[in-house]
Order: structure tokens, then C-alpha cells, then sequence
């Protein structure tokens, strides 16, 4: 019976080309959609679960509340990871790491450097806490000394053959000589260290073994042993404070003792806390974290993603059924002989069910061929490397099992129906589909068109956001602004080489730092004011070092004070605050001119501490994410920078840039002249509200693509069903356009009903989502409007064509058939 079922199936697929186009195309776009995300969404939940013990490994934070202002940070206190490895016997071993900025890398006897951008420094026990090998050297010892450097395979093969790395002599920046101890495969591309390709022996970094614990650079990774779990970390972590920190503390503030800092904490509201956060979750639960390793997505992503595909699937499982279920009436003289002949209504349900089953596996194999034709694209739009793993059984078990639910529940309800039709109606060609069978449709077309208007407006919302962004006013001017990477590769003439940049006719300015409100380093400070180091005043807060024209090239704009003055000596004791540092401070920005401010609180002659004095207040400017709200921020002067900012004029860039090459060859011959734009960085910053909003564009169209191939055939159906209705209204004198207005309305109602139910919760939703910018929009009226109007303007193209066709048809055929 099965292969008799499988024939007549096969027949009727090919007795009507036109509908099995429209079920299988539709069916086979939305499997393809839902297969790319599951891709997609598999990479993201898949991330650092490589590594060994993945599970038991988990990350130190520290969340912070100072003076209002609440800050998370991915990286602790040096000396955390040793008072841990001596207190803390559930911690089966503990590495830290360091972020380093980029490095300029060469071997001894070589003339040109290499720049590597993602470096880290890593404790000796690095590579046994993740489970990683190397190719070459002694991972146990390979960062055990200073100036001990391991390479990624990538990087070991830009300077030597890959079997002769070991034991290779490189030199730093120019200045000091590291041993090659170890070369290693490059790290998986969903790990939380996926770009970095250069360790350096952590005992190279000369605050490694810092007792201080008021400095924030080293994240510090914890792995647990098998009998221990994520509370009893907690639980050690809430110790750390008042055992360790605070006690340090009180080398230098007197009278602070562990009972009144937590008085004043309970008081002021402010915190500081240690907590944990598994590995495998890095990625996608620490978004806006401070001082990460690598840019990680959010796990809200994951959602929206995941909802997109389970609404592509049953986008496309709607439209088979409203399709199958609407061209019943086609079937219905068809299901009337065979019950007449004996067929049971069983027998029935098995052959409808083997028909959507076959369209099923035909839509699978046209779905995978899409999604493998796409596939390519979307890394490209996605920035990952996703395939298709056509040799993994579990993949081709898991599509076999989908592609059997779909073709039973979407030929569920069809199968059903068209088994119970009374065989006399049935062969008399009666409308067998009664108003049950329309409720159901016209029901699932509302289904298909919010879906479609739901994710509609998100992509509006997402696109307005994001224009938002682009043309906010950030407090600093972007446009125009060269960033040349690596401005300590010209050693003592940095100076010198400033002063010949400023020379260049298209160049307006140039300012040395290392900071930038684009992605740069962040380094942070405390201060308190003059003689008051009791630690209600304490002030954690940024500290970037600027030379005298960091405000003027970048358009910084001061509301009290003063600029930084070559002509004032005292200067390199002044600091610049910006307005944020104001607030928490309770005072104006011209109060807060003229205060003092110490760093230098830890010393034990008090009486000599070193003092910045307040000079200047500028306006707020975003230095971080639109995500995140304006932290307090001071400025001095001085540091070793390794950027320089340059303001061009407009004009030809192009030659601009040939001539700061030529400079730059000058004073730093054989170095890599590498450079960027600060608005393509500040671009960069939202590469993954961008990325997620080129996919919502991308899914958008594919369920607005299947709801009107639904609506193009169910429009078909209708207008057939009608035919006769049609034909009279035609020779009593209806025109065209009015045959083509009534076909059309009934569509534009449910369409209609689709708006009122979707945009309320389609704007509810977008709203959450935009909770997560510090700086967002509104969502403007006109959004709802317009979405609804192309709903309504797509619904009656898709409508149209066949109302129009069939108003246009003669009456003469439709009246003389019975």
C-alpha cells in the first residue's frame, strides 16, 4: 500500500506543477533558513567548550559601584591568583592572563617587522589548564622564564620555518630579545582566545608579582576540582574583600577597618564584588564586560535568531498547509470515488499524509542545496566560517526526523479534513471545505502576515537605531581623523616625527596617545582629593594620558578651565576631567577647577605624594559604546603612547597618506606603516548591531518571500472557487475593477487583523531590545505606519495579478460547467 501511496502521490504532485511549485519552494526556503541559523546558532553555543574540563573552568569578574557609577570588569588584582592557590583548596589550579597591546615582532637577524594585534601574557600553567598541546616545546616549561614567547602556528610562519622556530631569538618593539620556547596550533575560531596568536611568559610584565590591589589588568581563570561547584567559588569570593583587600587598603588610609568600609558601603550604596562566570559562558553572558580578551556577542542574539528560525519554519509550514488545504477542493470528486469504491477514511489520512511527507523530502533536498549555495554569503555577512557537516550521521538522523515532523504536522490538518468529506457532496463538487475549513484558512494567513510584520518592524527599528548611532553627536569629531598605529617604533625622534607630520600641507594636526574614544586600551585610576584618603572619597575612575594637542585634534570642547600649556611647567602636574567626573564629584565643572587629586596614596611618606591638579573640565564624549553610558574620565599628561591621531583637511587622502609614508620611512625605516580611519573603527564598535541587522533584512524578505507565495496561490484558489460567482457578476454588468476590489478585500481584512495583532507585540519586544543602549530612540509613530502600508501594498501585488486575471476571464467557460 505504501508504494501504491507513493505513486499516487507522485502523480498528483505532478498533475498540478503550479501549487507543488508554491508547497515545495515554500517549504524547502523556510528549511533552508531554519538550517543556516541552527548552523549559525550551534557555532555561538558551542563556544570554549573545546577546551579541556570546559565545564569545571571558570572566570573571576569584579562588579563595582563607585560614587553611582557601576562598572564590570573582566579582569582582577594580580595578587587574587596567589592568595587563591593558598587558601582556597576546591581550586584545582589557577592561571591568569594579560591583555597586551600590540607588539612589533622580528627575528635577531631580520630587518622588518611584523605587527601582531592580538597578543596576551599567560602564567606558566596556561596550556595545562585549557588541555592544549604544542607542536613544538615543552608545554609544561614553556612560560616559565621571562622574555619567553610561545607562537600560533600562523605567526611562527611569518618569520621561520615552522620546525625551526624553537629555540629562535625574536626581538620585541625593537627593544628586547625573547626566546621562541613553543609553537602551537592556532586556537579554534569559537574560543574565547580565537584571534590571539602570540603568549608572552607572564613574569616578562613587570607588575605581575604586584601585592597592589587597586589595579584591574589580569584575567584570572579558575579550574575547579571535580567535587567543587560554582557556589562554593562564590561563597570563597565574598571573602576576598575583608580578608585581603581592605586589610591592604589600610597600609595607607587610616582608620579604615573592615567594619566601617562596610558601614560605608551600606551608607553610600556602593560595592565591590568578586564573582564568577563559567568559561562556556563568556561569550554570550558578558557582552559589555570591560577589559575582555575578545568581542563577545550577547545570548539576546541567540534569542532572536532562534525565534527567526522557528518562525521560518512555521511560516513555511502554514503556507503548505493552507495551500493543501485549499486545494481540497480540487480533490474533492477524487476523495467522493474513493470512498464510494471502499477506501476508509485511515486509508484516506495515509495517502494525504504520504503526499506532504514526499513534498517534505523534496523541499529537504532543495533546502540543503540552497543553504549550501547560500552558505558562503552568510560567513561573509555573519563573520564566521560555518559548513554544512555532511559527514556527521547525527546531522542527517536530525533532518530526517525534522523533515518527517514537518510533512505529518503540516499535512496533519489537511489529511484530516479531506478524509471526512461526504462522498455525495464530494462527487457533486460541492464547497466541501465548509466555514471550518476557511476559518482555519483565513486564520493561518493572519499567522503567516504577523510573523512577516513582526519581524518587519524589528528590521525598521534595528536600521533606525543603528542610523541613530551613525549620526549622533559624540562630543569629538571623528571624520577626518588618521590613526597610525605603532608610534613608538620611532623610538627617542617620536617628538621629531609629530613635529615633520605637522608639516604636510593636508595635515591640520596630529596628537600623540594611546587612548582613543574609539576601540583602544582603557586603563583606569584612583584618586582621592587633597589630604583625604579616607575611602568614602575614594574616586575609581579612567586615566588616559594625552600630550597638549589631544583636545584641539580631536575637537574636544571644555566647559571650565583651561587646555594643557607647553609654556606651563606645572602643566605636567595638571589634569583635565570631564563632565561625568563632575557629578560624582556633587560639583559644578567650574567648582571642581582648581582641586587637587592623589594616585600616589600607597607610599608611607604621605607628606611627599604626588599631586594633579585640576585644570580643565571637558564636555562629555563617548569614549565607549553607545551601549553603555559616559564614565567618569580624567586626563594628564605624559605616558609612552603608541598612536598618533592626525587631523587631515579635506581633500585627496590618498596623497596625504603617501606623504605621512614617506615620513614615517624617515624616522622608523623597515617598520610596517600601518594606519586606519577612526570613523571606520567607531563603524567597527557596532559590527554586530550591523551584522544583525543585515540578517534580520535577509530572513525578513524570506518570510515575506513564503506568506505571499501562500497568498499568490490561496488568491489562485479563490478566484477559481469563485469562478462561476465571477462569470455572473460579469453579465449583470460588474466591471473590472469592482470583480478585482471584492476578490482583493477579504485579503486586505486578514491582513489588516495580522497589523493590529503584531506591531503592539513587535514594538513591545524592539523596546526590550532597545534597553540594552544607554543611548537609543524612541520608536516613532510613522515606523508602525509605514510597516503596515507595505504590509497592505504587498498583499494586494501579491493579490492582484490573480484577482485581475480572474476578472478578466470569460463567463461563458465557468457557467457552462455543472
Amino acid at each position: 500500500m505504501f508504494k501504491n501511496n507513493l505513486k499516487v502521490a507522485w502523480r498528483n504532485a505532478l498533475r498540478q506543477p503550479f501549487f507543488t511549485f508554491l508547497n515545495t519552494s515554500g517549504l524547502a526556503i523556510g528549511m533552508a533558513g531554519a538550517l543556516i541559523i541552527t548552523l549559525f546558532l550551534h557555532d555561538e553555543l558551542s563556544f570554549d567548550k573545546m577546551f579541556a574540563d570546559a565545564d569545571r573552568i571558570y572566570r573571576v569578574n569584579i562588579d563595582n559601584r563607585t560614587a553611582g557609577e557601576t562598572n564590570h570588569f573582566a579582569a582582577v588584582s594580580s595578587p587574587l591568583a596567589n592568595v587563591m592557590q593558598s587558601d582556597f583548596p576546591q581550586a584545582e589550579m589557577i592561571t591568569r592572563l594579560k591583555m597586551s597591546n600590540s607588539i612589533l615582532l622580528k627575528g635577531v637577524d631580520a630587518e622588518q617587522n611584523v605587527k601582531e594585534d592580538y597578543v596576551a601574557g599567560a602564567d606558566s600553567t596556561f596550556f595545562e589548564m585549557f588541555g592544549l598541546k604544542l607542536l613544538y616545546g615543552n608545554a609544561k616549561n614553556a612560560l616559565q622564564k621571562p622574555n619567553a614567547i610561545v607562537l600560533t602556528k600562523t605567526a611562527a610562519l611569518k618569520h621561520f620555518d615552522l620546525d625551526e622556530a624553537l629555540g629562535q631569538s625574536m626581538v620585541l618593539n625593537n627593544d628586547e630579545v625573547y626566546v621562541v620556547t613553543g609553537v602551537m596550533n592556532d586556537l579554534p575560531k569559537n574560543s574565547f582566545l580565537r584571534n590571539h596568536q602570540v603568549f608572552i611568559s607572564l613574569s616578562s610584565f613587570d607588575d605581575a608579582k604586584s601585592l597592589a590591589w587597586n589595579t584591574w589588568s589580569y584575567p584570572t581563570f579558575v579550574k575547579l576540582r571535580p567535587t567543587a561547584n560554582e557556589e562554593s567559588l562564590q561563597a570563597y569570593l565574598s571573602t576576598v574583600k575583608d580578608r585581603y583587600l581592605i586589610p591592604w587598603a589600610m597600609t595607607f588610609m587610616p582608620g579604615l577597618t573592615v567594619e566601617s568600609a562596610k558601614e560605608m558601603e551600606k551608607s553610600s550604596g556602593d560595592f565591590m564584588r568578586f564573582t564568577p562566570i563559567a568559561l562556556t559562558d563568556i561569550h554570550l553572558h558578558s557582552p559589555n564586560i570591560e577589559a575582555e580578551l575578545s568581542t563577545n556577542s550577547d545570548i539576546q542574539n541567540v534569542y532572536i535568531l532562534a525565534a527567526v528560525g522557528i518562525f521560518l519554519i512555521l511560516l513555511a509550514c502554514v503556507n503548505f498547509m493552507n495551500l493543501s488545504t485549499a486545494r481540497s477542493l480540487k480533490r474533492a470528486k477524487e476523495v467522493g470515488v474513493r470512498k464510494t469504491l471502499g477506501s476508509s477514511r485511515s486509508g484516506l489520512i495515509k495517502q494525504f499524509l504520504t503526499e506532504s511527507t514526499l513534498v517534505a523530502f523534496v523541499a529537504l533536498v532543495l533546502a540543503i542545496a540552497i543553504a549550501a549555495i547560500s552558505l558562503p554569503y552568510f560567513n561573509q555577512l555573519a563573520g564566521k566560517a560555518i559548513s554544512i557537516p555532511f559527514g556527521n550521521p547525527l546531522f542527517w538522523l536530525t533532518l530526517l526526523v525534522v523533515s518527517l515532523v514537518l510533512g505529518f504536522g503540516s499535512g496533519s490538518y489537511p489529511a484530516f479534513l479531506m478524509s471526512k468529506f461526504a462522498p455525495i457532496k464530494g462527487m457533486k463538487g460541492g464547497d466541501v471545505n465548509g466555514n471550518g475549513g476557511r476559518t482555519v484558512i483565513n486564520s493561518l494567513v493572519v499567522v503567516q502576515f504577523a510573523i512577516s510584520l513582526f519581524l518587519m518592524l524589528g528590521t525598521f527599528v534595528v536600521f533606525q537605531q543603528l542610523n541613530f548611532i551613525q549620526n549622533k553627536d559624540l562630543g569629538y569629531q571623528k571624520d577626518q581623523v588618521l590613526i597610525i598605529d605603532d608610534v613608538d617604533a620611532t623610538g627617542k625622534q617620536i617628538e621629531a616625527f609629530k613635529n615633520q607630520v605637522k608639516t604636510i600641507a593636508q595635515v591640520e594636526n596630529a596628537s600623540l596617545s594611546s587612548y582613543l574614544p574609539t576601540p583602544s586600551p582603557r586603563s583606569a585610576t584612583t584618586l582621592f582629593p587633597d589630604k583625604s584618603l579616607e575611602s568614602e572619597n575614594a574616586l575609581i575612575i579612567g586615566s588616559w594620558d594625552i600630550d597638549y594637542d589631544y583636545l584641539s585634534t580631536l575637537g574636544l570642547e571644555l566647559v571650565a578651565g583651561r587646555d594643557f600649556n607647553r609654556e606651563l611647567a606645572t602643566d605636567s602636574s595638571a589634569m583635565i576631567l570631564n563632565e561625568s567626573t563632575t557629578v560624582l564629584l556633587g560639583l559644578s565643572p567650574e567648582e571642581a577647577v582648581g582641586m587637587r587629586f592623589t594616585n600616589d596614596f600607597h607610599r608611607e611618606d604621605k607628606e611627599n605624594m604626588r599631586y594633579f591638579t585640576v585644570i580643565g573640565v571637558v564636555k562629555n564624549f563617548h569614549f565607549e559604546t553607545l551601549r553603555n553610558s559616559i564614565d567618569a574620565l580624567s586626563l594628564t599628561l605624559g605616558g609612552k603612547p603608541k598612536k598618533m591621531l592626525v587631523k587631515l583637511n579635506a581633500g585627496d587622502f590618498s596623497k596625504g597618506i603617501s606623504e605621512l609614508e614617506t615620513v614615517w620611512e624617515k624616522f622608523a625605516p623597515g617598520q610596517p606603516f600601518s594606519y586606519y580611519f577612526m570613523d571606520d573603527s567607531f563603524n567597527n564598535t557596532y559590527d554586530a548591531e550591523q551584522r544583525l541587522g543585515k540578517i534580520f533584512v535577509i530572513f525578513t524578505s524570506l518570510s515575506i518571500f513564503i506568506a505571499c507565495l501562500g497568498l499568490f496561490g490561496l488568491a489562485a484558489f479563490n478566484a477559481e472557487k469563485r469562478a462561476k460567482e465571477i462569470s455572473i457578476r460579469k453579465v449583470l454588468g460588474a466591471s473590472i475593477g469592482q470583480i478585482t476590489y471584492k476578490l482583493s478585500i477579504d485579503f486586505l481584512k486578514l491582513v489588516g487583523l495580522a497589523t493590529i495583532v503584531s506591531l503592539p507585540l513587535a514594538g513591545y519586544f524592539m523596546n526590550r531590545w532597545l534597553q540594552d543602549f544607554s543611548y537609543r530612540i524612541e520608536i516613532p509613530w510613522w515606523v508602525y505606519v509605514f510597516t503596515a502600508f507595505m504590509a497592505v501594498v504587498i498583499s494586494i501585488l501579491t493579490v492582484s495579478f490573480q484577482s485581475t486575471k480572474a476578472a478578466m476571464s470569460s463567463p461563458i467557460k465557468a457557467l457552462k460547467q455543472e
